[in-house]
């Protein structure tokens, strides 16, 4: 494969973590409880934090927020490094056919996650939130440290099966596991930040919050197929001749 379109995959795959982050972060079993969350580690209310304009308490939530996501990442980013390091390995041992074999898994198992993110099918087994709970939250920014590695490390009904997907995806692409890992930790950052600043807008975001998750599960579901019949390599070609195919347009 030319370096062009290697570039290219390597976009397309970045845009897809990015999106499995926000994902994760907009489902129903993280926006809901967001307030609370934010309430926990900063000790204001809820309802004064959805109402405040001011601007130390903005900055409180920006730091402990901070701190927070940097715990999520650590968590996140040494998963990817692992999954990428076992892909590397198994890529090594299984040559050809086999390790088509194993993508094909992975695609599978992605499909699988989308239709169960979607709420099209039910697996009781990542129905049951395993989550470390703090009785007293320990004090100051080490305290809000701990809770997000705590948050990390649970497996949620949602959370667990679009993460595990992207591990799918860093364990089939070893050469860009940490990358692909790393824009998912973006994804899930950035509408956390955002919306940190407006916690009275995350009602309206939650009643959209099924569509979202349905929508996300489709991409899911392509993704799976996609990496199932092994097309990713047509797609970026495809998309390669169209942007060159546009550029050429342009300066004649």
């Amino acid at each position: 494969m030319g370096g062009i379109e290697a570039d290219t995959m390597l976009i397309v795959g970045m845009f897809l973590a990015v999106g499995a982050g926000a994902l994760s972060f907009l489902s129903p079993c993280v926006l809901p409880i967001f307030p609370a969350y934010m309430s926990y580690i900063t000790g204001i209310s809820v309802k004064e934090l959805q109402g405040t304009k001011n601007t130390q308490i903005r900055r409180q939530l920006l730091s402990h927020s901070l701190f927070f996501l940097l715990a999520v990442s650590l968590v996140f980013i040494s998963l990817g490094a692992s999954a990428s390091f076992l892909g590397q390995w198994a890529q090594d041992l299984l040559l050809g056919d086999s390790w088509l074999f194993i993508q094909r898994i992975a695609g599978i198992f992605i499909i699988i996650m989308g239709l169960f993110v979607a709420g099209w099918i039910s697996i009781p087994t990542l129905m049951k939130e395993k989550r470390f709970r703090y009785s007293k939250k320990p004090a100051g920014y080490l305290g809000t440290f701990f809770i997000g590695l705590g948050f990390a490390a649970g497996w949620t009904p949602c959370i667990g099966p679009i993460f595990g997907s992207i591990l799918l995806l860093a364990a089939s692409n070893p050469g860009q596991g940490v990358f692909y890992t790393v824009m998912y930790v973006i994804g899930f950052s950035l509408p956390f930040f955002i919306l940190t600043f407006y916690l009275g807008s995350t009602k309206w975001i939650v009643r959209h919050s099924q569509i979202i998750m349905k929508m996300g599960a489709v991409i899911m579901i392509i993704m799976g197929l996609v990496l199932f019949f092994g097309l990713m390599p047509r797609i970026t070609a495809f998309l390669l001749e169209l942007v060159q195919d546009t550029w050429l347009a342009k300066l004649g």
